[in-house]
C-alpha cells in the first residue's frame, strides 16, 4: 500500500510515463509544477498549449527551462483546451492538465461528443491527501464537482475513488461514507443514503471496496474515537476514502485540510476515458506536480 507521495512518485517513475497536455499553460505555479515532474522522472514530457509570448516569459521570470517541451501557441483559453483535449485523444499525448483556466471551460472540452475523453460515466473530483500523524493517504470525494450527488451518483462517486484506491495498491479500500451522526436519521437524508450505499456494498451493487456508513468524522479515522462511541465495523477508525454528503463539505473538508493542517494534496478528475489532472488555481507547484503524479498513477493502473 502506497502511504506517502514519496512512494507515489517512485511507483510512477518504475512504470510506462506519460507525456501530458497543458491546456493554458500561462501559469507560474503549472510551468513549475509540469518542470518538478519532469526533472523528478514522473513525465515523459509535455505539450504546453496556451498563449507561447506568456509561457515564455513566465519561464524566464522563473529561471525554467522549457527546452523539453513543445509549445503549441494558441491565445484562446477555450481553443487551447479544445487543443489539449484533442491532442490526448488523437494519441500525441497521455493526459490532459488545466492550466490557467476555469474548470467549466476545459470540462465542456473534456467532454465534447465529437472530441472529448466522454464515457458516459459521472464525472467527479478525487483528491488525496497526506496528513502529518497518520500512517496512510486518504482519498477524498467528491469536493469539486458534483453538487448534491444522489444515491446513485454518490455509487458512481465511490466507485471512482476506489479506483484510485486500487492504484494506490489498497487492495479492498475501506470507505466511509461521511455524515454529522453515525445513526440513520430520517430528518437527515444523507444518513438514509450512507445506510443504502452500506447496503448496495453488502449486496455485490458496489464492487472493490468495504463501504460502511453513516458515520461521522472522527469515528471514520480514529480507531479510539470509534471505540468510545461503541461503533464495531472493519471501516471504523481505519477508513481510507472519505465520501461526503455533497460539494460544500467537501470543498470545505479538502481546503480545510489545506490551509489549517498544511497537509500535502492532489487531485484528479475521474470519469473520462482518462484522467484529468485538476487543482485549484491557488494551489502550490507541489500540489500540481503530486496530481500529476496521480493521474500518471492511475492512468498506468488502468
Amino acid at each position: 500500500m502506497i502511504t506517502n507521495f514519496k512512494e507515489l512518485l517512485d511507483k510512477v517513475r518504475s512504470g510506462k510515463l506519460s507525456k501530458i497536455s497543458v491546456a493554458a499553460a500561462q501559469d507560474s505555479d503549472v510551468l513549475s509544477s509540469v518542470s518538478m515532474a519532469y526533472k523528478e522522472g514522473i513525465i515523459s514530457g509535455a505539450i504546453l498549449v496556451g498563449d507561447k509570448e506568456e509561457i515564455e516569459k513566465i519561464a524566464s521570470e522563473k529561471g525554467l527551462d522549457l527546452s523539453p517541451f513543445v509549445i503549441e501557441d494558441i491565445k484562446d483559453k477555450e481553443d487551447a483546451c479544445k487543443k489539449a483535449v484533442s491532442l490526448v485523444r488523437e494519441g500525441k499525448a497521455d493526459l490532459p492538465m488545466k492550466g490557467f483556466v476555469d474548470t467549466p471551460v476545459i470540462l465542456k472540452a473534456l467532454l465534447d461528443k465529437e472530441n472529448g475523453l466522454r464515457t458516459g460515466k459521472l464525472i467527479c473530483h478525487v483528491g488525496v491527501l497526506e496528513v502529518a500523524g497518520f500512517d496512510r493517504l486518504f482519498i477524498l470525494s467528491d469536493s469539486a464537482m458534483a453538487i448534491a450527488p444522489d444515491l446513485q451518483q454518490k455509487a458512481d462517486i465511490i466507485r471512482s475513488a476506489a479506483a484510485v484506491g486500487h492504484a494506490l495498491d489498497i487492495e479492498l479500500p475501506k470507505v466511509a461514507v461521511l455524515c454529522a451522526v453515525e445513526k440513520v436519521n430520517p430528518k437527515m437524508p444523507a444518513t438514509v443514503d450512507a445506510d443504502e450505499l452500506a447496503k448496495m456494498n453488502e449486496r455485490g451493487e458496489i464492487e472493490g471496496c468495504i463501504v460502511a456508513g453513516p458515520l461521522a468524522l472522527d469515528n471514520a479515522v480514529s480507531e479510539e474515537a470509534a471505540k468510545h462511541k461503541g461503533i464495531l465495523s472493519p471501516v471504523a477508525g481505519k477508513a481510507d476514502v472519505l465520501i461526503v454528503p455533497d460539494i460544500e463539505a467537501g470543498n470545505i473538508l479538502n481546503k480545510g485540510m489545506e490551509y489549517f493542517a498544511k497537509c500535502e494534496k492532489a487531485g484528479v478528475i475521474m470519469g473520462a476515458a482518462k484522467p484529468l489532472i485538476l487543482t485549484s488555481r491557488a494551489s502550490s507547484d507541489k500540489s500540481k506536480m503530486h496530481s500529476i503524479a496521480l493521474a500518471a498513477l492511475v492512468s498506468q493502473e488502468a
